[in-house]
């Protein structure tokens, strides 16, 4: 039992949550007028899971046929056997349902825009079929994250959730484009589209640094936007400078990951001290 529980974690990457639930959260700290209950904290929480879960489920699914001739791929769950199609589907669609009726239960606006979500999820492992800049299409789905937590906290989109969309949609894309090098020879021999295969490894790195550079302004345009936000957490800014550049000198290996993971745990972790310690 404990084996299969592991395959299904590992079919969707569930450590790697850890990614956009950091940032999430930071987006539900900046983005509250007055204290959220408990109840929309829970349920922007599991929205959060339930719409990742599922955009990897989806992921797997579609791209099953090339996982199997590609070598890094060839001992996935899905692949490998130790997680069948039929219930990878079944994922899918569970955590894709329990996604838009935690939607639901926010406002009548987030329930509206949860479809857009769930057809972007889907939409990106097909966007390596017909466009080379399918990384972006991955970030249009994390923009929508703050947008999503402000559209659930207070029934409307501002400045500031769109300019933490970017800051996140940028994140993701450039994240997407180093993740993409790793499978550049396989993609270019299967047909495969990405940033990497259409101009390069060493233009699509320098695109990713555009990308991260982006990410790094709308961060600092935060600051800005929200006078809640002191001189600390500007200078703190330069920590996440220092992990992106980091990050590009260690793009191959479990490195690569960890400091993706940092940044936005660290991100949230300097929003928390900002607003509630040191502005009390």
């Amino acid at each position: 039992m404990m084996e299969r529980i592991r395959a299904y974690l590992e079919l969707v990457r569930f450590e790697h949550t850890i990614f956009a639930l950091p940032f999430g959260l930071s987006s539900l700290i900046l983005l509250t007028e007055s204290p959220p209950s408990l109840k929309e904290i829970i349920l922007i929480i599991l929205a959060l899971i339930f719409a990742r879960t599922a955009g990897m489920a989806i992921n797997r699914i579609i791209d099953e046929p090339f996982d199997r001739l590609n070598p890094r791929t060839s001992s996935w769950p899905l692949v490998s056997g130790r997680v069948t199609k039929r219930e990878a589907y079944l994922i899918a669609v569970f955590s894709s349902t329990l996604f838009v009726i935690t939607a639901y239960f926010l406002n009548k606006l987030a329930s509206l825009l949860s479809p857009v979500v769930i057809g972007l999820l889907i939409l990106y492992p097909y966007g390596k079929r017909f466009t080379y800049l399918p990384h972006f299409i991955l970030g249009a789905v994390y923009f929508l994250i703050p947008v999503a937590i402000d559209v659930a906290l207070n029934s409307r989109i501002s400045l500031l959730s769109a300019v933490m969309g970017i800051g996140m949609a940028f994140w993701v894309a450039g994240f997407d484009i180093l993740y993409a090098l790793q499978d550049y020879e396989f993609d270019r021999k299967v047909g495969l589209k990405s940033l990497p295969v259409k101009i390069g490894i060493r233009k699509a790195i320098h695109v990713s640094g555009l990308c991260h550079t982006i990410t790094f302004i709308s961060l600092l345009s935060v600051g800005v936007i929200d006078n809640r936000l002191s001189t600390f957490y500007f200078f703190s800014m330069f920590i996440l400078l220092f992990l992106f550049i980091y990050q590009r000198k260690h793009i191959k290996g479990e490195v690569f990951f960890t400091v993706n993971g940092y940044i936005s745990i660290i991100y949230l972790c300097i929003v928390f001290i900002d607003v509630f310690i040191l502005r009390g």
